[in-house]
């Protein structure tokens, strides 16, 4: 038995880690535990195990009585003279026993125990390893998916991606590297489960905190940040040098840097902007190249009313209203874009005689799409065939629009 402790203590050292004395411990307690509860029911015992050998010793520890009542515990003071001479009535000694005679549930227990050891040796370990590293990135090798949920292996532990932490658009396959963000460790009860992340803005946070190195030295700051994961993400920065221009800091020169962070993101747009503490100030500087014609704050509601002009009616707004919430969300209050609509003027009209203009649409096709909200050729972007015939045009009257539409 002693060669097979010591190939377990040598094994757990080597292998996982774990101190020959935590092990010594472990597999001692659960001799001694289960031995005292089996066929030694009743003794108090002593077992040590020697670290160098791993040779294991068992001892019976006895009281010394002149009349034994209990056996198991208690020995007559002649016997206990012949263990231990001189030992006198009421005290204790050891007796040394055969460790064969612990039975086979106290090795089985003993083996449980070691596995249960290391099973928590492992959890501790992934703790301990992984508690520093939570918010930086980290790189490891897809394993699998289950469900929504993807597995990858750091090295030390694997970790998983949550559906919601993964970018809509993005596919790895086992075996492809990734980088992402360790975003927690969770505890369960199978042990900590580390979170990893892709979509969370703090991603790109970290990313850029990486590549500028004027954000990495606090000269730079991200004043404000909001990300539509896969698609844009906008964040407002400042300088606390006024020789550091913040957004030509994080662009880099020729786009170098904001190129190695779109790149990563696999072509995610990423709109960099000055911050300014007037939202006022914030709601002009968010929606260049749209130039605002009216912008009405209302400090009460913490809503901000953005009109702008037919043409920059569709660049404010920006894509299925990616722009607008993005920016509602930068500057923290609720937006609402309006066209604006100068005193006399004819909106309906003159958005018939633009789309005339542009595409030689008759009045009456003109006047359909308006009034479908498509008020200038910049609302045509992303509007398909099927949507104009959702809106009760015919097939072929839509496909003539579209044509129409892709000739400009």
């Amino acid at each position: 038995m002693s060669s097979e402790i010591l190939s377990v203590l040598e094994y757990m050292e080597k292998e996982k880690g774990i101190p020959r004395a935590d092990m010594i411990a472990t597999i001692a307690n659960a001799l001694k535990t289960a031995a005292q509860k089996g066929v030694n029911s009743g003794q108090e015992l002593k077992i040590e195990i020697n670290p160098k050998n791993g040779q294991l010793h068992a001892w019976s520890l006895l009281k010394v009585v002149d009349s034994v009542s209990n056996p198991k515990a208690e020995i007559h003071v002649e016997k206990a003279q012949l263990v231990k001479p001189g030992v006198l009535i009421g005290e204790f000694i050891e007796k040394e026993i055969d460790p064969s005679t612990l039975g086979r549930i106290a090795a089985q227990t003993a083996r449980q125990a070691v596995m249960q050891r290391l099973r928590q040796f492992e959890k501790d370990r992934i703790y301990d390893d992984f508690k520093d590293q939570v918010g930086n990135i980290v790189t490891g090798t897809v394993r699998r998916r289950e469900r929504n949920d993807l597995y990858v292996d750091l090295g030390k532990a694997e970790a998983i991606m949550p559906g919601k932490e993964q970018v809509p658009g993005e596919e790895y396959q086992p075996g492809e590297r990734i980088r992402c963000l360790l975003l927690s460790i969770d505890s369960t009860p199978r042990g900590p489960e580390i979170i990893l992340t892709r979509a969370s803005p703090k991603f790109v946070r970290r990313l850029f905190e990486l590549e500028v190195t004027e954000i990495a030295d606090g000269t730079v700051k991200i004043e404000a940040f909001a990300r539509e994961p896969g698609y844009r993400t906008k964040i407002a920065v400042t300088s606390t040098d006024p020789k550091v221009d913040p957004v030509g800091a994080c662009v880099g020169a020729r786009g170098a840097r904001v190129k190695t962070i779109v790149r990563e993101l696999g072509g995610e747009k990423i709109d960099i902007i000055r911050y300014f503490a007037d939202p006022k100030e914030m709601i002009i500087e968010a929606f260049k190249p749209a130039t605002p014609r009216e912008i009405i704050i209302d400090d009460k509601n913490h809503r901000i009313v953005l009109k702008v002009a037919t043409d920059d009616l569709a660049i404010a707004i920006g894509r299925k209203g990616q722009n607008a919430r993005l920016t509602s969300r930068l500057i923290g209050w609720r937006l609402d874009i309006e066209e604006f609509q100068a005193a006399g003027d004819d909106p309906r009209g003159n958005a018939i005689a633009l789309l005339f203009k542009t595409y030689a649409f008759d009045a009456a096709i003109a006047g359909r799409l308006v009034d479908m909200g498509i008020n200038s050729p910049a609302a045509f972007e992303g509007v398909e065939a099927d949507d104009l015939v959702s809106a009760g045009f015919t097939a072929e009257e839509a496909q003539t629009i579209i044509a129409r539409v892709a000739q400009k």
